[in-house]
């Protein structure tokens, strides 16, 4: 429990945190590269997590989150997806207001 205890208050301290294989720089697999790509578009703060530097979370958040693969987008505490729903929000034009991206 306290490897749930530890992804609880990452996700409750960083308003936005990614779950990748990999950094944002430097992902280490293709979902993670795409998905960091969404996030370096729009020039958001985010805190990423490697799971492949952090075996406990990679194999504990799954269970946590109840979502089963990589990468992990959560916004405000919330899960929003893998690379698929980031896709798809993005090219709805969706996923802006859910990073809460003011108009310039």
């Amino acid at each position: 429990m306290q490897i749930f205890n530890k992804i609880k208050k990452q996700i409750n301290n960083n308003p936005i945190i990614l779950y990748m294989k990999g950094d944002l720089e430097n992902p280490q697999c293709g979902f993670s590269d795409k998905a960091a790509k969404i996030i370096l578009f729009y020039k958001v703060k985010c805190t990423y997590v490697d799971v492949l530097k952090n075996s406990k979370i990679r194999i504990s958040l799954p269970k946590y989150a109840d979502w089963p693969t990589f990468p992990q987008l959560w916004v405000n505490g919330e899960l929003i997806g893998g690379y698929d729903i980031l896709y798809t929000l993005h090219t709805d034009n969706k996923l802006k207001n859910i990073l809460n991206i003011k108009k310039k």
